[in-house]
C-alpha cells in the first residue's frame, strides 16, 4: 500500500484555485473525488474530479468521507480549516497517515492585515455556529475582536447584541467575500451597523462603551447573576474560587448549585474548563441556565435538576468539587470517597460540626470567613455581620 495520504484537506480562499499553493493545486489535478460545500464547488471551476457536495447535517459528510477511502480524495473548506474549521473533526476520525492538509490564509489573519491589528493581540472566535454570548467575556473597553459569523443576518444580530451589552460605541468593521475578487468592507459604530451583507461575512470589532465588562479575576459582581437571593455572595464567592484553584481542563462538580455563580466562575476561569451544577429545585436551575446563556458558557455546562447525593451516580468524574447547599452527613461521605480536592461551604452549627470533625480526622484546611458591611445606622452608620461560613478544603 502507498505511503501517500488518500485524504488532502485544502483550505481555499475567495480567490479560488489561482490563490491555492503548487502543492494544492497538485493534490487537485491528481484528485479522483473533491468532495466541498456548494460555494467552494463553484469557486473550483471545471474539474475532471467527481465532484460530491457536502450534505447537511455536517455529521454526514464525515460518514460518507468514510466511503472514499482508498480513492484520492479532496476535501476543500474554508481558509485554514484547522481553525474554527473542519480539519480537526476529520482528522479525528481518520488516522494521522489518512490524511495530509493544506491550508490557506485564514479570515483572522485577511482582516488583520486589512486592519493593522496585531493577531496575537485580537480575540479571534468562531460565531458562526454558536450564540453571541460567546462574546460577552471579552466585551471591554480597548478589546480587538474578530468574528466568523454564519450569515449576512447576523450582521444584524451582532451589533444588537453589542449595543444591548452597553457596547453600542464599538466599531464595527463587515468583510464580505474577504480575499477575494468580490471583497467588500463596510465600517460603522454597532448602533448605525444595518444594511444587507452576503455570505461568506466575518467582523472585526473595536470594543468600546460603557458596558458592563466582566473582571479576570475570580469574584464577578453579584448583579450579573440572575437569583432568588439563593447565592455564594461575591467576597464568599472570590475566596471560594481562589481555593478551588481552576486549571485548564479541569471539571467541577457544583453541588446545591443555587444560582450557579460557583460553577460560572469556574468556567470564566479558562475556556477548556467544564462544569456540572446539581441543583434540586426547578426554578433555581431555570435561573443557572438562564445565566450561563447570559455568559455564553452553557456549551460547557451540565445542568443536572436533582438532589445529592442521589443525583451523583453516573456523572463524569470531577477534578473538584464545591458544596454550597444542602450538605448532610451522608453527603460529606459520599464527596470526600471521590478522587478529587473539595472545598465545602456551611453556615449551619450542623454543618460547621460535621466539617470540624471531618478536618480532625482527615486534615485539610478549616476556615471561618466572617465579613462585615458598613450599613447605615440612624443618621449614622454601623457594621452589620453576616453569617459566618466555615470553609473546609481538601486537596487530594
Amino acid at each position: 500500500m502507498s505511503d501517500t495520504p488518500w485524504l488532502t484537506i485544502i483550505g481555499m480562499g475567495e480567490d479560488g484555485v489561482a490563490g491555492l499553493s503548487m502543492r494544492s493545486q497538485d493534490a487537485l489535478a491528481q484528485a479522483e473525488v473533491v468532495m466541498a460545500p456548494p460555494r467552494h464547488l463553484e469557486l473550483l471551476g471545471g474539474t475532471t474530479a467527481q465532484t460530491i457536495p457536502w450534505p447537511v447535517p455536517f455529521s454526514d459528510g464525515i460518514d460518507h468521507l468514510e466511503t472514499l477511502r482508498g480513492r484520492r480524495v479532496v476535501v476543500l473548506a474554508s481558509g485554514d480549516p484547522f481553525w474554527f474549521g473542519a480539519g480537526s473533526v476529520i482528522a479525528q476520525r481518520f488516522g494521522a497517515g489518512e490524511w495530509a492538509a493544506h491550508p490557506g490564509p485564514s479570515c483572522f489573519a485577511l482582516a488583520a492585515s486589512h486592519l493593522g491589528w496585531a493577531l496575537e493581540r485580537t480575540t479571534c472566535l468562531g460565531l458562526h455556529a454558536a450564540p453571541m454570548a460567546r462574546l460577552r467575556q471579552n466585551l471591554a473597553q480597548g478589546t480587538h475582536a474578530i468574528v466568523t459569523l454564519r450569515d449576512g443576518d447576523a450582521v444584524g444580530t451582532l451589533a444588537k447584541y453589542l449595543c444591548d451589552q452597553g457596547f453600542g460605541d464599538s466599531t464595527v468593521i463587515v468583510f464580505e467575500h474577504l480575499g477575494g475578487p468580490q471583497e467588500r468592507v463596510t465600517n460603522h459604530a454597532a448602533t448605525t451597523l444595518n444594511g444587507t451583507f452576503s455570505h461568506p461575512v466575518c467582523a472585526a470589532i473595536a470594543v468600546a462603551g460603557l458596558g458592563n465588562a466582566l473582571t479576570h479575576a475570580s469574584g464577578q459582581c453579584d448583579d450579573i447573576f440572575q437569583n432568588d437571593g439563593q447565592m455564594t455572595k461575591r467576597p464568599i464567592r472570590a475566596i471560594t474560587l481562589s481555593t478551588l484553584a481552576p486549571k485548564p481542563h479541569e471539571h467541577l462538580w457544583d453541588i446545591g448549585g443555587g444560582s450557579g455563580s460557583i460553577a460560572l466562575e469556574w468556567l470564566l476561569a479558562h475556556p477548556s474548563t467544564r462544569a456540572t451544577c446539581i441543583e434540586p429545585r426547578e426554578d433555581r436551575a431555570a435561573n443557572i441556565a438562564a445565566n450561563a446563556d447570559t455568559l455564553g458558557v452553557s456549551h460547557r455546562l451540565t445542568l443536572v435538576t436533582g438532589s445529592a447525593p442521589e443525583a451523583l451516580p453516573g456523572l463524569d468524574t470531577p477534578d473538584a468539587v464545591f458544596v454550597g447547599g444542602g450538605l448532610t452527613a451522608a453527603l460529606l461521605d459520599d464527596v470526600i470517597a471521590l478522587p478529587a480536592r473539595l472545598v465545602i461551604n456551611a453556615v449551619t452549627l450542623e454543618g460547621e460540626a460535621w466539617l470540624s470533625a471531618a478536618q480532625a480526622e482527615r486534615g485539610g484546611d478549616l476556615m471561618r470567613i466572617e465579613i462585615a458591611n458598613a450599613k447605615p445606622l440612624g443618621r449614622k452608620r454601623g457594621w452589620v455581620s453576616s453569617y459566618p461560613v466555615v470553609q473546609w478544603s481538601l486537596s487530594r
